[in-house]
């Protein structure tokens, strides 16, 4: 029997059943689509939900992880001891004049429609990037010489001492991949970013034009974590990927695309050991080859098969 069956009926005094599952099976729940089993997953469908489920974990000393729709997530073989927290239920996306605020488990491409269909100018950078609010938030993402930093206002996160609070710019820290938000741990709840009203077809040509470059260019007909590497400083990582050799390299069911070096994707039944090699593969060759450590952008975790 699941040990954890005891923090799951506890559970049920927070969440209704549906949003409970027991052995959840990480590969369904990742753009990778691998992954072992996760002990708890949790969707929570309110900020107070997500307050107590935390709380939960926390008194009954249950390791727990944040997620939104884990498109920047690669879970090992063996699966996640502890809890899940999916935030993909927090999707609300409203507008405040040229304001949008974005709840943590909305998907930035409806974000950016949101805009687009309100006229509003700025988001368009995030209209092809995989992934959620609280994620991109988190992660300072960016794309197209455009990333969060240019456009947040502010976040409602849940500090250390499991209170709602509100970031703004400034206490959000945000650097290259970096924030207050993973330096301490919070959980994002939601985020306002500030826009600026402009013609609606110039707003659409332009998404048109950065989802077209992205057909063309990326590996989007496969599993992927989106970008695998973090870009080292004065080098772009598929460009050293592509001048290693690697270019079309697999292991088991991973390849380095061959349409673009910077991504790793799931060529079909990959397992994250394949992964994980395949990543290590490229960072001894890069290494070798240019003295330059590439670091993963793909946040890792859960155990290999031989700790289950």
């Amino acid at each position: 029997m699941n040990k954890f069956k005891d923090f799951s009926t506890k559970l049920t005094n927070i969440l209704d059943d549906e949003n409970i599952e027991i052995d959840a099976l990480m590969k369904n729940h990742t753009s990778f689509k691998v992954g072992g089993p996760v002990d708890i997953l949790a969707t929570p469908e309110s900020f107070e939900q997500v307050v107590e489920v935390i709380k939960l974990c926390r008194e009954n000393n249950i390791p727990y992880y944040i997620i939104g729709n884990g498109t920047n997530l690669l879970v090992k073989d063996g699966g996640i001891r502890g809890a899940i927290i999916k935030l993909c239920k927090l999707d609300d996306i409203k507008i405040e004049g040229e304001k949008i605020i974005a709840q943590s488990g909305a998907q930035l491409k409806d974000v950016s429609d949101v805009a687009l269909e309100n006229s509003l100018a700025g988001f368009e950078f995030a209209c092809g990037i995989p992934g959620s609010i609280g994620g991109a938030a988190a992660m300072n993402a960016g794309a197209y010489n455009g990333e969060i930093s240019n456009v947040i206002e502010s976040a409602k996160i849940i500090d250390n001492d499991g209170n709602i609070t509100v970031l703004n710019k400034e206490e959000l820290e945000l650097g290259y991949r970096m924030s207050s938000i993973l330096k301490h741990g919070y959980t994002v709840l939601e985020v306002t970013f500030k826009l600026h009203k402009g013609e609606y077809q110039k707003i659409k040509d332009r998404i048109d034009d950065l989802n077209r470059r992205r057909s063309e260019k990326q590996p989007l007909e496969y599993p992927s974590a989106g970008s695998t590497f973090k870009r080292p400083e004065g080098y772009f990582a598929a460009k050293l990927i592509e001048d290693s050799g690697l270019k079309g390299v697999s292991i088991g069911g991973a390849e380095v695309s061959a349409k673009h070096s910077g991504f790793i994707i799931n060529k079909g039944e990959a397992t994250a050991k394949d992964i994980l090699d395949l990543i290590k593969l490229v960072q001894d060759k890069v290494k070798d080859k240019f003295n330059v450590d590439l670091y993963t952008e793909v946040r890792i975790i859960g155990e290999d098969c031989s700790n289950i």
